[in-house]
């Protein structure tokens, strides 16, 4: 490998995980509404809490279906 081969490996593989890490706090805020848990009533939390287990389970069977 040449140099220009690694650094874009390495480039890449720091956008990946800059774009993994926005996609995650996006899902989080919208699970949340905005909100802190402090602020949420008990039914928010939840709420909340089921969408990011469902995030969870989705993105695990995105993961077993691109093995396949």
């Amino acid at each position: 490998m040449n140099l220009n081969q690694i650094i874009n490996m390495i480039i890449r593989m720091l956008v990946r995980r800059g774009i993994n890490w926005g996609i995650n706090k996006g899902v989080g805020m919208a699970s949340n509404r905005g909100k802190s848990p402090q602020e949420m009533t008990p039914e928010e939390r939840k709420a909340q809490q089921t969408t990011q287990e469902a995030v969870k389970r989705a993105r695990k069977a995105a993961r077993i279906t691109r093995k396949l």
